[in-house]
């Protein structure tokens, strides 16, 4: 009796386990709204190809998307995360502690962050500290650090518009937005600011990358397209996205030049363009052979026809990666290598 008990115990366990791996037939994808223009294309194509089906992707953001990448194993939770930031030490404890431990990760390519208004606007040209003066929530002013008063460009710089300042960001969970705030908040944030920081106890990285709470940094959300609209109805409101958005409405908008340099394929592949950074997506192993195609994914999304010089995501505005990077890039996607949890 005991072993017929046994019996049916473990066939109910192989009949469990198979329902769960199989209770989703379609790959699950969340993360980047700069990511997700690639990561669609490359989905329909694959979808397209008849052999799986189409992947299923939601914009939710880089953080949003890590904090559903990483709550955990099993088919209620999304196979893959797009972000357009490297996974943070923070986000590799919280997967971890919920069993998400083999994690591979995709360098998709580059990208630089534009600074655009409309096409309707003058052409524009700002440094780093001027923009972190437009958006900082404190800056120095003759030697104490006070709440922004700047309430138009030329009260930044006499030789700026004078114009009211008003820039569409977007929200805290975004990569863009994390991106935004090392390469150009910290980057332009004055010495001053940072030593009268200090002085008071405050973390300087932290407090330079607050934004004004006025009104006049406007959090967009995650939808990008919803920024290059209202910039293409006001001339006088800037604000910042991925290059794709960029190159996709260009019709609509342009990029303003930071640091005296707009942004440009060459300038984002070599850096030479200031607010230059990488994109990546990392995908959970362990649903790799329970989810139907996610091999096969990351084989699509790193062939040389799809992310490659010539490959077809360069006709919507990627940048593709240097030879180097993308071998290491492919080899990653072909062997399933992963990052180390810390």
């Amino acid at each position: 009796m005991k072993k017929v008990i046994s019996v049916i115990f473990g066939f109910l366990l192989v009949l469990s386990f198979t329902t769960t791996s199989y209770s989703r037939d379609q790959i699950k994808i969340v993360g980047s709204s700069t990511v997700y223009p690639y990561a669609t294309v490359v989905a329909e194509k694959f979808g397209k190809s008849g052999k799986f089906k189409t992947p299923v992707i939601e914009s939710t953001g880089t953080g949003g998307g890590m904090k559903l990448f990483c709550a955990g194993v099993g088919t209620n939770h999304p196979d893959i995360t797009n972000a357009s930031r490297a996974i943070k030490s923070k986000e590799k404890a919280l997967c971890a502690k919920n069993g998400v431990k083999d994690i591979v990760e995709i360098v998709v390519g580059n990208d630089g962050i534009s600074f655009a208004h409309s096409v309707k606007a003058k052409d524009a040209n700002f440094t780093k500290e001027q923009l972190w003066r437009a958006l900082a929530h404190d800056v120095d002013v003759n030697g104490k650090v006070v709440a922004n008063p700047y309430k138009k460009w030329s009260d930044i710089d006499k030789s700026l518009p004078n114009k009211a300042i008003k820039i569409m960001v977007p929200p805290p969970t975004s990569g863009t937005r994390d991106a935004w705030n090392s390469l150009v908040m910290g980057k332009g944030c004055s010495k001053a600011a940072k030593a009268a920081y200090e002085a008071a106890g405050k973390k300087a990285k932290k407090a330079c990358a607050k934004l004004r709470e006025d009104g006049l940094a406007i959090e967009a959300g995650e939808n990008d397209t919803l920024i290059v609209n209202k910039l293409s109805a006001d001339p006088d409101m800037f604000g910042l996205f991925g290059y794709s958005y960029l190159i996709a409405n260009k019709d609509k908008i342009k990029a303003t030049a930071v640091n005296g340099v707009k942004p440009s394929l060459k300038g984002i592949q070599d850096y030479s363009y200031p607010i230059a950074r990488p994109l990546f997506f990392y995908v959970k192993k362990a649903h790799i052979g329970v989810v139907p195609g996610i091999h096969e994914y990351l084989k699509e999304f790193t062939a040389n026809k799809t992310m490659g010089p010539k490959g077809y995501l360069t006709d919507i505005g990627l940048v593709p990666l240097s030879s180097d990077k993308y071998k290491t890039t492919r080899t990653s996607a072909l062997k399933l290598t992963t990052i180390k949890a810390n």
